[in-house]
């Protein structure tokens, strides 16, 4: 794997800032994770970065790393029905807030990954751009959200095989589309995105 620039510890150093990050949000079924993670300022691994970047087994090996090592942490999700009600972007934010809320310290600050957020109680917040490529908690966050929903998804996966969750984990692969022409849709779908491609058509 190519060797990454090491990301830094906080935006703003000497206080308590959480990072955060959600998993999920593309996906045509199960619900939108987000992770808020403290970790201490003298944490280190080379290892992490940006969730996107790394293999399933160094996702897995970093989670319980995270966990042990955070000063807090926590992991919340937004259902495909709540999705489906307020909007993926909506959904994103509200599972972030959840796992703000979750968190067993409060944070002083918060950074976030993307540029939209919506203020959490009167916590200041900044949004960073590719922040889970850039800053610690942030790319902790990410691989929390990411490993806790495949993880959701895989066990979700035992009771509806025919649409390959335990692979594609509720994305829009061709098997997946297949699937849904050919059995429908499921509780766990959401209802309100693109199921299949715009030249077929879905009766619900």
């Amino acid at each position: 794997m190519k060797q990454h620039q090491p990301l830094a510890h906080n935006l703003l150093p000497d206080i308590i800032e959480a990072g955060c990050d959600e998993a999920g949000r593309g996906c045509l079924a199960g619900p939108v994770f987000a992770a808020a993670v403290i970790l201490p300022d003298d944490f280190e691994n080379p290892l992490l970065n940006d969730s996107k970047q790394l293999t399933e087994r160094q996702r897995d090996q970093l989670r319980p790393i995270i966990e042990r090592e955070a000063v807090a942490w926590a992991v919340s999700q937004v259902s495909p029905r709540e999705i489906d009600e307020i909007n993926i972007l909506a959904a994103s934010i509200l599972a972030m807030h959840r796992a703000i809320d979750a968190l067993a310290v409060v944070p002083q600050h918060l950074i976030i990954d993307g540029n939209r957020f919506k203020p959490y109680k009167d916590i200041p917040y900044h949004t960073i751009v590719k922040g889970d490529g850039k800053y610690l908690s942030i790319a902790a966050a990410s691989v929390l959200a990411k490993t806790h929903r495949d993880e959701y998804m895989r066990r979700l996966a035992n009771d509806f095989p025919q649409y390959d969750w335990q692979n594609n984990k509720g994305y829009p692969t061709a098997k997946h589309r297949a699937a849904i022409e050919h059995y429908g849709t499921t509780p766990h779908h959401r209802l309100t995105f693109q199921l299949l491609d715009q030249q077929l058509k879905l009766e619900f």
